[in-house]
């Protein structure tokens, strides 16, 4: 803490983070199960008129008369600002911001850079200035994981990996954390350096997975599957999302969705649960992005509200994983009920992450001390 009015600020690199825990899925799945717990009992807030916003974008046009400007002329180019405060245990406020542009892979770059800012809820001075991009993947796969620590069957022993890349490996971590019995891994990805680089790392950290399979389609990797995970983006053209039937779905299993992914109207209505990780989340994006909003925004949730919309489904047949851990929702009720979890992103998971690592990183002794000053010049 600062002696105001002077204030001093830690910043914390990658490296810092990764000292300070960021990378240990087991507390991270710990961490997003509080958070969902906190956003269920109310106890946060964010953007948006029913505090529940995902964040503001800022998007490019096609084309521009200014030659400076960018324009939205590769895949997923945008800002993100995402602000949030989380209650509970954490009690801070921050915000991420980031840029994406997948031409970055070309220079080396991840497709997109983050940095996140704590900040203490009553100044809002700044507590530290963060390496956000392993902060953000953690806790993205993390909150799958509180999926499948309440949502899979317990004797799973087979997952499926749909897009290979970051968000494949935090789910499986995920994955690996809370189903202790999974052995089978079968993975479905794009590109064959993907693919292989990601068997490396399933190798390398999981010994106790004696078969990887590689498949070539969607039904080949759902089939027998209990836990999958599609976390490919595919734009916001729906219909390029992969598609899964319901017949090819093992009774029992759990389908998680950070990334993309289609399924049939009927087989959602009548033949699965539908989960969200908070349900004010996707009435928040229908809210700003009115019907159709499915394609406008690619996670699968907003797919069930669409459903809503047209009257195949009521709100209350899309659960909330919150309301679940909380027991206002009934949870598993039989080994043979699928369940199909939309995972949306929120930044009080970035709150609840960036503090338990700043909180590490400042009992280690981590990171680079700054000074934002002393005194203030005008106050």
């Amino acid at each position: 803490m600062s002696n105001y009015p002077e204030v001093d600020f830690l910043y914390l690199s990658e490296e810092d983070m990764i000292k300070a825990g960021v990378m240990d899925m087991d507390k991270c799945v710990d961490t997003m199960e509080e958070v969902l717990r906190l956003l269920a009992k109310g106890d946060f807030m964010m953007g948006g008129n029913n505090h529940f916003s995902h964040g503001t974008k800022l998007s490019f046009p096609k084309t521009s008369e200014f030659p400076n400007m960018p324009t939205d002329n590769g895949e997923d180019r945008r800002f993100m600002a995402m602000p949030a405060y989380l209650g509970g245990p954490f009690d801070r406020a921050g915000v991420k911001w980031y840029g994406s542009n997948m031409e970055n892979k070309k220079k080396g770059l991840p497709r997109s850079i983050l940095m996140f800012t704590l900040t203490d809820k009553e100044t809002g001075a700044p507590l530290a200035f963060l390496s956000a991009n392993l902060l953000s993947a953690y806790r993205t796969g993390g909150i799958p994981g509180v999926g499948s620590r309440y949502l899979a069957r317990k004797n799973s022993e087979i997952v499926g990996i749909y897009g290979p890349g970051v968000m494949g490996k935090t789910s499986l971590d995920a994955f690996m954390s809370t189903c202790p019995n999974l052995k089978k891994l079968k993975i479905k990805g794009r590109s064959q350096h993907g693919i292989d680089t990601f068997i490396e790392y399933a190798k390398e950290k999981y010994p106790k997975l004696t078969e990887i399979e590689v498949v070539d389609s969607a039904e080949a990797l759902v089939r027998d599957c209990d836990v999958v995970s599609f976390t490919e983006t595919s734009g916001h053209d729906a219909s390029l999302y992969p598609m899964v039937k319901g017949e090819w779905i093992k009774p029992g299993a759990l389908i998680v969705c950070p990334g993309s992914a289609q399924f049939e109207d009927d087989f959602l209505a009548n033949n699965a649960r539908m989960v969200v990780d908070a349900l004010g989340l996707y009435e928040a994006w229908v809210e700003e992005n009115p019907y159709p909003t499915y394609g406008k925004i690619t996670m699968l949730g907003v797919k069930f509200m669409d459903m809503v919309h047209e009257g195949k489904i009521k709100l209350s047949d899309i659960c909330d994983l919150g309301q679940m851990l909380l027991g206002n929702t009934p949870g598993r009720k039989s080994d043979d009920e699928i369940f199909i979890y939309s995972v949306g992103g929120m930044p009080v998971e970035d709150v609840a992450w960036a503090s338990v690592c700043y909180d590490k990183a400042v009992e280690m002794g981590l990171g680079t001390g700054l000074k934002l000053w002393d005194k203030p010049f005008m106050a």
